[in-house]
């Protein structure tokens, strides 16, 4: 090397390689190995419990088997046909959408204006009446089955007894027995039994919002609705998004209400999507096989996973554009 290379090299600032490339992957991972181990477990349970099922029960869609010994007639595509030929599925689909599309409205409506109080630093026992609306979520919902099971049957003094009395209702109303009332009656009662998770959210969200812009709007002259609308909505946008789709995902896995209450009945009119795999895998409807049917069961599961999916995508989408709309509308 020479003596004038030697001084341009002097001259010229060494740069240190960056520290992702200089470390490398493995380094990386050293560096945070007790976050990998904290999750470990939970992966393990995720692929367990979660990943293996849906590639095993996708290949059992192709089988006509009980359940019992190794599946061993293949049907192919025939289980699919049967599922998208069968109205109680469908109807199943429709009584789903119905419960989540009641549902999540009402219930992020009622979650908001229920935080917006609790969330008032003036309101005295806050701290009581948020436990009081969140009891429910920790109560088992097998048990709230049970509990209302009993208050509206038809028998002792229960809550429609009590209705005939004061009149309110023309003797007994069969609300679980009916098929006009059974699905209202279950969307209520899911209406209440979770909205402790989006009273909890709500809460979460408003408290992110610095109390100066509200001090700010209040000096401007802004009222109540003014900083509602003005700051609240906007300043809720991103976590109520988040809000949505969960609580849209969660209504449609409702399940346990309904197999509690009325098993699907009566004649299918509260008949969901879960309920309706559960009968065909383990049987007890009447609408199913009297053999369990795994494969079918696994097709039919297969069939509204990907209706799940599609609709969830849609339904980021569409909220993403609302979002960009109103940006651009600020702008």
């Amino acid at each position: 090397m020479s003596l004038l290379e030697t001084r341009e090299r002097r001259r010229t600032p060494q740069t240190a390689p960056p520290v992702a490339a200089r470390n490398g992957l493995w380094q990386r991972i050293r560096a945070a190995k007790w976050s990998y181990l904290y999750l470990t477990p939970m992966a393990v349970l995720l692929l367990a419990f979660v990943i293996y099922p849906i590639f095993a029960s996708f290949g059992y869609t192709f089988y006509r088997w009980n359940g019992i010994g190794a599946p061993g007639e293949y049907v192919g595509l025939a289980n699919f046909r049967q599922i998208l030929h069968d109205g109680i599925f469908w109807g199943a689909v429709k009584h789903t959408f119905v419960y989540a599309f009641v549902l999540v409205p009402v219930q992020l409506v009622m979650a908001l204006a229920l935080a917006l109080v609790l969330n008032n630093p003036k309101l005295k026992f806050a701290l009581f009446f948020r436990t009081v609306y969140f009891i429910p979520v920790v109560t088992s919902a097998a048990v709230v089955g049970v509990v209302i099971q009993l208050m509206l049957a038809n028998f002792g003094d229960s809550a429609g007894g009590l209705l005939a009395k004061t009149g309110m209702t023309n003797g007994h109303v069969d609300w679980l027995g009916d098929p006009d009332t059974a699905l209202a009656v279950i969307i209520a009662i899911g209406i209440w039994h979770t909205l402790g998770y989006n009273l909890v959210y709500f809460l979460a969200g408003l408290q992110t919002i610095p109390a100066e812009l509200y001090e700010a709007a209040k000096l401007d002259g802004c009222g109540p609705v003014q900083s509602f609308f003005r700051i609240t909505i906007p300043m809720l946008r991103q976590v109520g998004v988040v809000i949505v789709v969960l609580a849209f995902i969660g209504s449609f896995q409702v399940f346990d209400l309904v197999q509690v209450l009325t098993g699907g009945g009566p004649y299918f009119a509260t008949e969901v999507v879960n309920t309706y795999i559960y009968h065909l895998a383990f049987g007890g409807s009447p609408g199913s096989a009297a053999q369990p049917d795994i494969g079918l069961a696994s097709a039919a599961s297969f069939l509204y996973g990907l209706l799940l999916i599609v609709f969830s995508a849609l339904q980021v989408l569409a909220l993403r554009q609302i979002s960009r709309r109103r940006t651009a509308a600020t702008q």
